[in-house]
């Protein structure tokens, strides 16, 4: 992130180039939130300001908040709902169809346990989620976590480890409940 960064510990306040641009995400958020959803055009010049790394095709409802954007790596065709919360302060890689649903964190931020430490140090530790992976409303991703390709993550979950590719997880902690299999496809004929 910068050169007061170091073994996943950065040092925020006295960071005068974290701050402002903290601060410039944050104006640039709100610029977004209080867009009015016509406005398709002013939209997308103001994300494309905010995320440097977002895909084609990318969708994204107010209201949004993210640390810094330009932490945020998005696919093609991702989708996230309303009031997210994205903490980038480490690399977050949203993947090509990830489906996120409101009201869900993603938070690469942790603070350390001891108390003295916590004052001016901030923990961060990157987050995966790899293509096609869809993730229930009120879901919380904790710093750290990799998710595997297609897998689900049921609504109201905390994730505090990493899920493997193509399976149905959920709860508090998020546990993989099941693989997804084909007996799970649609019977809708030809599409």
């Amino acid at each position: 992130m910068n050169s007061i960064t170091r073994n996943n510990v950065y040092y925020y306040q006295l960071d005068d180039k974290l701050r402002a641009d903290l601060l410039r995400a944050k104006d640039l958020c709100f610029r977004f939130n209080h867009t009015i959803p016509s406005e398709v055009e002013t939209r997308e010049e103001i994300l494309s300001d905010l995320l440097p790394h977002k895909g084609e095709g990318v969708t994204i409802t107010a209201p949004f908040y993210c640390d810094y954007g330009y932490n945020l790596y998005l696919g093609d065709d991702a989708f996230i709902n309303y009031d997210a919360v994205i903490l980038d302060c480490a690399k977050v890689r949203i993947g090509n169809r990830v489906l996120i649903a409101p009201h869900c964190t993603i938070s690469a931020a942790e603070h350390p346990i001891n108390k003295d430490e916590r004052k001016h140090i901030q923990v961060s530790k990157e987050i995966s989620i790899e293509d096609d992976v869809w993730i229930g409303a009120g879901v919380t991703i904790i710093a750290g976590v990799h998710i595997g390709e297609g897998s689900i993550i049921g609504a109201g979950s905390v994730v505090t480890r990493a899920i493997p590719a193509g399976v149905i997880a959920f709860g508090n902690p998020c546990k993989v409940h099941r693989q997804i299999t084909d007996k799970d496809r649609l019977n809708l004929g030809e599409l």
